[in-house]
């Protein structure tokens, strides 16, 4: 049989080594447009603030690929994808024929319509390329604007500010992080980033970018008297799925490459997963993105398995967010603010824990008893409960005490077998080394992903 993977990050590197712990006869190809071996998109802020070395971004080497028996395309486009020739063509005109092919193409960014956003100046943080551009400019004193404040924006904001830039951070929307944090854990993180000297501004509308005469970016914003005058910009405004290779073949793929719970596409023997891909969730919806590092994971694991002749019992996908950036843990998990949506008519129980000091921010809703979502800023063990609580969301199953939870008393030992039928998760509080980034979890609240679907 012949397999050819499509992306080289979390879903095609996940595909990759459950496939060949099923078959180790198959040929493999592996294509990436990037000239490089697999690196953690999540650590690239720690590279931007020197607290991690560029070789320790790779989170695999050749060497990994060899044992693996897989043939690289490293710095290989392809052109597009022939599912009635069953072929994958590269640029150049080269074709690779598959017998089951998986698309991990993965997101990439995306500017908002602003005259003058295109040219010189202008950066992304998304890709290894991206982090190397923007290193050598961060230099103290220089002046970055950073337009949009998701976790990508902030993260790159914190990275400025650790290394002495003066910073600014234009949001359109009336407050930071809609997607991510619910009102008050925003309204502390904003504070928090203010107290750490960086110009944060929302319900600013940026109309056009100019460039002056010594190269600085002049920039435009409504009801504004002057343009003001920056050194570079980073824009984290959001990001569009990489779908174009089956565009043509599904006209309606533009949001995403839908798949059903086991990662197939509408094409025989053609998979697709990670931020490509609109798959089930955890709360019933067939096709919805969650472009996070841990669903990209589970996806890739399932194509993999499929792809091999394997079975696999995949109960959907749970957003969950995890990073930390100016001195405070922030986290979200599932339906975490009371108006994010759920079934008609459903009343939503609030548990909550708030100190001022640090600040420490718990919020937990459940729906009779049981959990849809939780928010989290403070510190990493605040955030290690979300690790307890992802399987009691996912397998829907009432959270005993909850008021006590959010108080950090997190599930008791005893209490495990009783409501889920397995022992306790072993969760440790997050490290820095633990690759905590922008929109993805760390390595600790893994220990639930795994034991949840090893149960």
């Amino acid at each position: 049989m012949r397999i050819v993977i499509i992306g080289n990050s979390a879903a095609g590197l996940n595909a990759l080594e459950s496939f060949r712990s099923l078959d180790s006869d198959s040929s493999v190809t592996v294509v990436s447009a990037e000239a490089v071996p697999a690196y953690s998109r999540v650590l690239l802020p720690y590279f931007l603030r020197h607290r991690l070395p560029y070789e320790r971004l790779f989170i695999r080497r050749s060497e990994d690929y060899q044992r693996l028996g897989a043939e690289c395309r490293f710095a290989a486009r392809v052109e597009r994808v022939d599912p009635a020739r069953e072929q994958v063509v590269l640029a150049g005109g080269e074709s690779l024929p598959y017998d089951r092919l998986l698309v991990a193409t993965g997101s990439r960014p995306i500017k908002p319509p602003i005259p003058g956003l295109e040219g010189p100046g202008v950066h992304h943080l998304w890709t290894l390329e991206d982090a190397t551009n923007l290193e050598p400019l961060f230099h103290p004193g220089r002046r970055v604007l950073v337009l949009g404040s998701g976790f990508v924006a902030l993260q790159a904001a914190w990275a400025a500010v650790e290394r002495g830039l003066e910073v600014s951070v234009f949001e359109l929307l009336p407050r930071i992080m809609p997607k991510v944090l619910d009102d008050r854990a925003a309204e502390l993180l904003a504070g928090r980033i203010r107290a750490h000297g960086a110009d944060l501004r929302t319900g600013v509308q940026t109309e056009a970018v100019e460039r002056a005469a010594d190269g600085s970016l002049e920039v435009f914003v409504r009801g504004g008297r002057a343009a003001e005058r920056f050194d570079l910009m980073i824009v984290g405004t959001g990001v569009r799925a990489n779908t174009e290779l089956l565009a043509d073949s599904l006209p309606d793929a533009r949001r995403g490459i839908p798949v059903d719970a086991r990662m197939r596409t509408a094409f025989e023997g053609v998979y697709a997963a990670g931020d490509v891909a609109l798959g089930p969730t955890a709360y019933g919806e067939a096709h919805e993105s969650h472009a996070l590092w841990p669903t990209a994971v589970e996806h890739g694991k399932v194509a993999g398995t499929e792809m091999a002749g394997g079975l696999s019992d995949y109960r959907g996908s749970l957003n969950m967010n995890v990073t930390q950036m100016f001195g405070l843990t922030v986290a979200s998990m599932g339906r975490f603010a009371a108006d994010a949506g759920g079934r008609p008519g459903e009343k939503l129980e609030v548990w909550e824990r708030f100190e001022a000091e640090g600040p420490r921010y718990v919020r937990l809703l459940t729906s009779r008893g049981i959990p849809v979502g939780a928010t989290v800023l403070g510190e990493s063990a605040d955030a290690a409960l979300l690790g307890q609580l992802r399987p009691f969301v996912r397998l829907r199953r009432p959270l005993p005490q909850p008021q006590r939870f959010v108080e950090g008393g997190g599930v008791r030992a005893a209490q495990w077998p009783e409501v889920l039928g397995r022992p306790a998760l072993r969760i440790r509080p997050a490290r820095p080394e633990d690759g905590q980034g922008a929109g993805r979890a760390p390595r600790h609240l893994f220990a639930s992903i795994l034991s949840e679907e090893q149960a």
